[in-house]
């Protein structure tokens, strides 16, 4: 399967060929992690938390089950998830005299909690996150990792003494996400989201999304800046210096699994994943070239070769199987494994290792004596060279828009006067859904599509995933 043919069946065959989830599970939408996809999971987990750690937010757990009673506190809210909710309504044989749901994000079970944690100025800014699984009854058709209905999920969740310092955590998580997106080598757009678009409860919404390579949008996650607007009916309030009572304003970030889709679906080439270096369960796969005469040798050779390498905290997997060499290069290539070395006799004798990148596909030989640095050199340049060629990809399939008479595939950057209906208007006329303007300011000059008004900052809109 070809992915500039067919990118939906390419996707489908590459996450089964790479065995990066099992969705034979019998409730649908609710997949197994396998041991390689979780293991690509676990390593964005780790960066996510090193992230966090690292800007003073304290990790947390809150429980999955939500009472009714408090998710009704946030009539925005609930407005925007009733109907994706799962509802719990026995315990055993008795029915609760309260609904139960299963969490579809953790405003309303964290909030009440933090109305007992938040007294005092003191107490603030009160930042916390968890990695949990989240659950939404998804009616579309489900995709692994981009369209599931139990969401491995992160979510960060602040409380601050004011709106500036609430914006200021805005901007931390811009930061936050720049470095973990780095780890992927994805590229990404951050769009402020329409008014009818933003998450409910939410002063505003920015969008954090990724182009596929069928042209569609993939949103792989959100910030978003509440001011009051969830402090008010959850009565989370501090004390400030003066003795005076204030509602805090507050801030969430949420992304999720649909990162390990994006990785698939950006990356992925027809032979299968293109792992980036820091997030793949093997960083290198060394193969021995074996021959009559020399199998011991090179054996031995090999396994020197994985210890040095792992000893140095890379990540190597030595594959001894008895396969041939050209069906072990195809199986590590359909996973996407960065860099694969090959040890034969004639490396051996000529001091040699020789090493082919599973992104470009090049070719050459490295010195043995001196391995470890020049493959951490290697994969520090395969990780750029993702990143770069992502990005000059994601920018080649924008396309400017100045009439609706032709509406293209691709990813449309166009005018937009900021009106509800010149924006609703477009949205019906080419079916495309509007992603938002650009969180930083991006120099454009032009007029509003619809109404024709001079506008100073441009809108995207795409299919969305």
């Amino acid at each position: 399967m070809r992915k500039q043919e067919d990118f939906s069946e390419w996707y489908n065959e590459i996450v089964e060929l790479a065995n990066l989830t099992d969705k034979r599970y019998p409730i649908k939408g609710m997949n197994v992690w396998t041991p390689y996809g979780w293991k690509i999971m676990r390593f964005i987990d780790t960066y996510i938390r090193e992230e966090c750690d690292a800007t003073g937010h304290d990790e947390v757990c809150f429980p999955l089950l939500i009472p009714e009673t408090e998710f009704k506190k946030e009539k925005d809210h609930i407005k925007g998830f009733d109907a994706e909710v799962y509802w719990v309504t026995h315990a055993g044989l008795n029915e609760l005299d309260v609904r139960l749901l299963l969490r579809p994000t953790s405003e309303t079970a964290m909030y009440p909690i933090f109305a007992l944690w938040v007294r005092s100025h003191t107490d603030l800014p009160l930042k916390t996150y968890q990695l949990v699984n989240t659950f939404r009854y998804e009616t579309k058709q489900t995709r692994a990792f981009i369209r599931v209905r139990e969401i491995h999920f992160f979510e960060s969740h602040t409380c601050h003494v004011d709106e500036e310092d609430a914006q200021r955590q805005v901007e931390e998580d811009f930061v936050i996400l720049e470095n973990i997106m780095k780890h992927l080598c994805l590229p990404y757009f951050l769009l402020r989201r329409t008014e009818w678009d933003k998450f409910p409860g939410a002063y505003y919404t920015v969008g954090v999304d990724t182009l596929l390579p069928d042209g569609r949008s993939l949103q792989l996650g959100s910030i978003h800046h509440y001011r009051e607007n969830f402090s008010r009916p959850f009565n989370i309030t501090y004390e400030d210096e003066k003795g005076e009572h204030k509602f805090a304003h507050q801030t969430t970030f949420g992304m999720s699994e649909r990162l390990v889709g994006a990785v698939v679906a950006v990356h992925g080439d027809d032979k299968g994943l293109v792992l980036p270096p820091d997030i793949s369960p093997f960083q290198v796969v060394i193969i021995p070239i074996l021959a009559k005469g020399n199998v011991e040798k090179v054996a031995e050779e090999c396994q020197k070769l994985r210890q040095e390498l792992t000893a140095a905290g890379l990540r190597v997997k030595l594959d001894d199987s008895d396969e041939r060499p050209g069906s072990k290069f195809h199986n590590w290539e359909i996973r996407g494994v960065p860099l694969r070395l090959e040890m034969g006799m004639r490396d051996i004798e000529g001091g040699k290792v020789a090493y082919a990148r599973r992104d470009t596909g090049a070719k050459g030989s490295l010195d043995r004596s001196n391995i470890v640095p020049q493959v951490r050199e290697k994969l520090d340049q395969i990780s750029a060279d993702m990143r770069a060629k992502a990005l000059a990809a994601s920018n080649d399939a924008i396309q400017d828009l100045d009439s609706l008479d032709k509406v293209p595939e691709k990813v449309v950057r166009f005018g937009w006067c900021g009106e509800e209906e010149c924006g609703r208007k477009f949205e019906e006329r080419t079916g495309l859904k509007m992603l938002g303007s650009p969180y930083n300011k991006e120099e454009y000059h032009g007029r509003c599509i619809v109404c024709g008004k001079p506008v100073e900052k441009p809108t995207y809109a795409a299919r969305s995933m």
